[in-house]
């Protein structure tokens, strides 16, 4: 089954809508589908609750989607690269819902397994832990998660053969498989394309009855966050 769409926008064409909750995959900028974020910003869909463990940074990554209000909340981990999400916050602009980057990444693969809910200490005693269950195990407190079942995952990986088995390169494979798997539908933007059966299990990380739609961008920015040299002596 081929599931290469010509372009993001074709990709995402029918699929994503006003209101709907949505992960997308990366950590910090490395490994974010660059562009099928353009596309979802280009489509005009608004009020969404979007799930990342990062919000990208000022005009780029997740950034787009906030300079044009498109993201009413986001369920996030680590959001401290973005003025423009610092600034919505705090004038109540968006809303916030922070989870340990952990338990979000357990709340993505328990998704995508069918599992609705699990228990983890992380948190407990804290503002995370406000209004879950707390049960104790064994003589320790511990409270419930539930997990996450976004309708459209957009994800990234480095290569898939046409029936969507993906292979994902370094810190991309952070969060973008479990993004994969919580999706009830996943598209996925890919820098290589090759046939059924190039590669070999082993290379396969993530198998293609997660994926639904591919996108081909062989030349993403992958932009990083900060450069940072160090000082050395002469110099």
């Amino acid at each position: 089954m081929n599931k290469l769409y010509p372009s993001a926008a074709a990709a995402l064409k029918g699929i994503v809508a006003n209101g709907q909750l949505m992960a997308v995959g990366g950590f910090g900028l490395c490994g974010i589908p660059e562009a099928l974020i353009d596309a979802l910003r280009d489509s005009g869909v608004k009020d969404l609750t979007v799930i990342s463990n990062n919000a990208g940074v000022d005009g780029f990554g997740l950034g787009k989607l906030l300079e044009t209000r498109q993201i009413k909340k986001m369920i996030s981990s680590y959001v401290g690269e973005n003025k423009e999400f610092e600034r919505q916050y705090l004038a109540g602009e968006l809303e916030l819902e922070f989870t340990p980057q952990g338990t979000l990444a357990e709340k993505l693969r328990a998704g995508g397994a069918g599992i609705p809910a699990f228990y983890t200490r992380t948190g407990v005693g804290t503002l995370v832990a406000e209004g879950k269950e707390l049960r104790v195990f064994d003589g320790k407190t511990y409270v419930m998660e539930r997990s996450l079942l976004p309708a459209v995952s957009l994800v990234k990986a480095h290569r898939a053969d046409r029936s969507g088995n993906l292979q994902f390169r370094l810190t991309a494979r952070n969060f973008n498989p479990a993004v994969a798997m919580a999706g009830k539908v996943c598209v996925v933007e890919v820098e290589e394309i090759v046939d059924v059966g190039a590669m070999v299990p082993d290379q396969v990380h993530l198998p293609g009855i997660y994926v639904h739609r591919i996108v081909h961008n062989p030349s993403p920015e992958k932009r990083i966050e900060k450069r940072t040299i160090s000082e050395k002596a002469g110099v």
